[in-house]
Formats: C-alpha cells, structure tokens, sequence
C-alpha cells in the first residue's frame, strides 16, 4: 500500500525495546516502527527524510515499519515470509546484521552468528537458514542480465550469485545491471561474491 514516506521527521520514541518515529507529511504524522539502528541514525529533528515502509495488519491493529535503506525493508519482506519468524525477530535480525552480511551468514550455513540476534534461538536460526537458501536459490534460474562491463577476470559464478540474490530482493534487471557495472569497474580483481554485493548495494541504496 505505501511504498515510501518523505516527510519531516518530528520526533522519537524508545519504549519497552520498541522504537518509533513520527514523520510528518501534508500535514498528517505517521508513526513508524524502526530498527535500533536506523532510529539512533536519526539525530536532526525537522529533517526531511525518506523512509520506505510496509505495512503490518493484524486482527486487532495496524502498524508501519519503517526503514532507511530500500534493500533493508525488501529483506524484512522476505524474513517475514518465513515461517516463524514475526516482525520483531525480523527487526531484531536487521539489527544485528547489514543485508549483505545476512545473506552471507545464510549462504554460509551460519546458523550460529545468526543466533546473536536477540531472541533468536537456534532452531529458528537454522529454519530461517533453510528457507532464505531456498528463497535466493529460486532466482537461480532468472534470465540473464547484460553486463556492460568487460573485465574478465572475476568470477562470472560470483557476479551471477549476486545477480540472484539483487532479484530476490525485488531489485529490477535494468538497476541491477547498472549497479553491478559500476561496482565491478571499482573493485579488485579477486574480489568475491560478498564483496561484489555490499559494493552493488550501496550503489543501488544511494
């Protein structure tokens, strides 16, 4: 329903473990819940800024959450789709971890740093694991995106990988390749996959 709000950013609220701004826009304030990270982010008040949403309906309410970087709020999306896993463990785990360094962790079958995530045990660390794999591995068969870039000397396995994991993440083929096309142009020639993608990302978060 909302993609986004750019608004004033009026003030802000720790209660209870629970963070939240309010961001006016046209004359209407919307709460928003954050992670810990991007609400001690948020020092100017009146500040114009922009934050993308989703929006939360439960039987008894409904909510936004709020997040400062796109690529952060299209993981929620996915983190919520696992089973098990509500909004607060969805937050708590972008807390404690950057998208890139997520996938990596998943990737990596790394189900214990997945449990320094408050109130993450390690059975849900281990299902969260298990279902994010077989989420970024469907994209393994996506059609191919153009790279404009000839630098033969990375890996195409690892830039294919990165490809995959900007697809789940709900990214279109044209940005991806921009992105990817840039990034490559500025990294090493060993670079490997998690090195490809934190550069890609911050490109496609500016």
């Amino acid at each position: 329903m909302y993609d986004y709000i750019k608004g004033k950013y009026t003030y802000k609220n720790a209660n209870s473990g629970n963070y939240t701004v309010t961001i006016e826009n046209s004359g209407i304030g919307y709460s928003l819940e954050l992670t810990q990270r991007d609400f001690e982010s948020l020092n100017d008040e009146n500040k114009e800024v922009k934050i993308y949403t989703v929006l939360i309906h439960k039987e008894d309410k409904m909510s936004l959450c709020g997040f400062l970087k796109r690529e952060d709020r299209d993981m929620f999306l996915i983190l919520t789709s696992v089973s098990g896993v509500g909004v607060k463990m969805a937050l708590a785990l972008l807390n404690a971890y950057s998208v890139s360094d997520l996938i990596n962790l998943v990737i990596d079958e790394n189900y214990k740093a997945i449990m320094q995530a408050k109130g993450v045990g390690q059975k849900l660390a281990q299902k969260v694991i298990i279902e994010l794999r077989g989420k970024l591995n469907s994209y393994k068969d996506s059609v191919n995106i153009a790279i404009v870039s000839t630098d033969k000397s990375i890996k195409n396995a690892n830039i294919e990988e990165v490809k995959m994991v900007l697809l789940s993440l709900g990214y279109e083929k044209q940005e991806i390749a921009a992105a990817l096309d840039t990034a490559l142009k500025s990294l090493d020639l060993s670079s490997k996959t998690e090195d490809i993608l934190k550069k890609t990302l911050q490109i496609l978060s500016v």
